[in-house]
């Protein structure tokens, strides 16, 4: 389970094919990390979902 909730939420999205929610997500995990209000963990965990998880057909 990953340890982010931006994490499994983007994983949910990818899930159900959700393009909006993942550019969301993306766009928030790398404002915190260009800021660095984050350490890089969060987006190498979203970086790794993006890589491993298919995008699902919209429903």
């Amino acid at each position: 389970m990953p340890k982010f909730r931006s994490t499994r939420d983007y994983i949910a999205a990818r899930e159900a094919g959700d393009t909006d929610t993942t550019s969301r997500i993306v766009s928030e995990v790398t404002a915190r990390f260009n800021t660095r209000t984050t350490d890089g963990s969060e987006i190498a965990e979203l970086y790794e979902a993006n890589r491993t998880v298919p995008l699902a057909e919209p429903k």
